[in-house]
């Protein structure tokens, strides 16, 4: 569960999304474990970067960033001020891993060959931030390393992040996942549906309904019939006729109807 942003975290969100996964006949085999209660964990890690020398502290505000950094694929890049030390009389307020400009280069399942230079393309990025709490990137490459997790399947709105996690992958010697990045839905817009874009929740009393609709918006065309089928059998048909071939190269699909876009959440 990744609760780590716990200013932003609403309360009974976790258990909400348990229970809409327990409706959709996804249960967890293993005990459900939540980023929060597993900082220690991401301290050994923080801990093993700073031994090899692999992270520095950095003092520099978004603004300063903002005015001496160029623009890369998700935002300013990171100028490197701090890399050789902090300017006298200032104080680190966060932690970065150092990057450099070599190709890294990884293949998605879907998205094919992807290559990123993450020192040029993102900057040397935070690990923990300057309210102590640790970033997304650490936290998942080490999660996924506990768990053991050898495939990861989500949304293409991450495969950026994809490069960055398997460059502390290799820092931390931790083995490296297989990727699949699947299309994620959008409105006219082309604005993934969130709440953000106020996009309404799944209908957890519609399940079997919802499952076929999404097994439609992944275009593996289900038959009209599994509508009036229990969930075992939607998901045995889905797991029998999954066909990601008709899925390779795309990142984006709009969303068929109004209808079905309202029910989509990310």
């Amino acid at each position: 569960m990744e609760d780590l942003d716990s200013p932003r975290c609403v309360p009974g969100a976790a258990d909400d999304i348990l229970r809409t996964l327990d409706s959709f006949g996804l249960h967890s085999d293993e005990p459900v474990i939540y980023q929060s209660q597993r900082t220690t964990a991401y301290d050994e890690a923080l801990a093993q970067l700073k031994r090899y020398g692999y992270v520095y502290p950095c003092c520099c505000t978004r603004k300063e960033i903002a005015d001496s950094a160029t623009h890369g694929i998700e935002g300013p890049v990171y100028p490197g001020t701090c890399r050789e030390g902090i300017s006298t009389g200032r104080e680190g307020r966060a932690w970065r891993v150092r990057t450099d400009d070599s190709a890294l280069t990884f293949d998605d399942a879907l998205q094919g060959s992807i290559t990123q230079h993450l020192e040029s393309e993102i900057g040397d990025f935070v690990v923990k931030r300057a309210d102590e709490l640790f970033a997304y990137q650490l936290a998942v490459v080490v999660d996924d390393a506990f768990q053991e997790i050898t495939h990861i399947v989500r949304g293409a709105d991450l495969l950026n992040s994809t490069p960055r996690q398997i460059h502390l992958q290799n820092l931390l010697d931790l083995n490296i996942p297989h990727y699949m990045h699947l299309p994620i839905a959008v409105n006219e817009a082309g604005e993934k549906l969130s709440k953000q874009t106020l996009a309404q929740v799944v209908n957890i009393a519609q399940p079997v309904s919802e499952l076929w609709h999404a097994l439609s918006f992944l275009q593996q065309q289900p038959p009209q019939e599994l509508i009036g089928e229990n969930l075992e059998t939607v998901w045995g048909w889905a797991r029998q006729n999954w066909r990601p071939k008709h899925l390779v190269g795309l990142r984006a699909l709009p969303a068929v109807t109004d209808e079905f876009e309202h029910r989509w959440n990310e």
